[in-house]
């Protein structure tokens, strides 16, 4: 006999259709989580710790993923996320306490106000297949940019640089990893010695591929794939089309900030070596993607 589906309480609210926000490093799911996170009925977390415990051990190790268990630990990590309590936004990430207009510990938001949850955790793309499993009826909103672009904001990032430290690979570590980009084991060497543009090129066309992968498995009534370049050069058209997706008003006064980054920054940000490596690297990815060297 099939098992009727969970539903999750947090503050005497039903889950429902809730909105994860997929792509890799710097693609604009921050971007995006701030602007759902001021729309209405919205209660949209960002890197809580509870919540990046759990992806970044399913990233290091894909297999846990697999287990029984896997469920409900990250639908436990995301009500713990979205309980809203006197003092967690304390708990919250600076960009996340920002977008809430946070000044002391909180909360950001009044559950008399809250209908809709979601996340744009950084990296929550490699828990994408965990996050079907414990929510069948998620929205999830995938976001794509130029791997050059995203290269030169990941290079830029102490966060980012850090999981290409050596001391980050531990035994826990398993290989083939996604997360990092290293599709086989006799590839890791190689990996090791590979400057950061490389390495940051090769997070990009894995993000890139499982996100091909996603579009595939998912209806369309499940998964919408929206542009960076479209998000931050239209966002009249590009908010309209995902708020008629997600069923809400999407707020996008943060997307005309002057500090949002700009579409073809990689001309003047990245080194003739990096991006000869990127575009090496990457080159299949940007092809199938349209973004073509000028």
């Amino acid at each position: 006999m099939r098992l009727p589906p969970h539903i999750l309480v947090v503050n005497g609210i039903k889950v429902r259709r809730p909105v994860f926000l997929l792509g890799a490093p710097h693609s604009g799911t921050d971007l995006l989580a701030r602007a759902l996170k001021r729309s209405p009925g919205f209660h949209m977390t960002m890197g809580r710790p509870c919540v990046a415990h759990v992806v970044y051990a399913f990233a290091r190790k894909p297999s846990i993923a697999q287990t029984s268990g896997a469920v409900r630990v990250l639908r436990d990590a995301l009500a713990e996320s979205w309980h809203v309590l006197p003092g967690s936004c304390g708990a919250c990430a600076p960009a996340c306490q920002e977008a809430g207009g946070v000044t002391g510990s909180g909360p950001c938001v009044s559950t008399a106000e809250v209908t809709r949850f979601g996340d744009g955790s950084p990296d929550l793309l490699y828990s994408a297949p965990v996050l079907l499993r414990a929510f069948p009826d998620a929205r999830f909103v995938q976001l794509i940019r130029d791997g050059r672009d995203v290269v030169a904001d990941m290079l830029a990032d102490p966060a980012c640089l850090a999981w290409f430290r050596p001391a980050m690979l531990t035994e826990q570590t398993e290989f083939p990893n996604a997360f990092l980009g290293v599709n086989k084991d006799e590839h890791l060497d190689r990996w090791k010695v590979m400057p950061a543009a490389g390495k940051s090129a090769l997070r990009w066309r894995s993000a890139v591929r499982l996100s091909a992968e996603l579009r595939r498995a998912l209806p369309a009534g499940q998964l919408m794939t929206v542009r960076y370049e479209d998000l931050v050069r239209k966002p009249p058209q590009t908010v309209s089309v995902l708020g008629e997706f997600l069923e809400t008003r999407v707020a996008k006064a943060v997307l005309y900030d002057a500090a949002v980054p700009q579409v073809g920054a990689w001309r003047t940000r990245l080194r003739g070596e990096d991006l000869a490596l990127v575009e090496k690297v990457a080159r299949e990815e940007l092809k199938r993607l349209g973004y073509r060297s000028p």
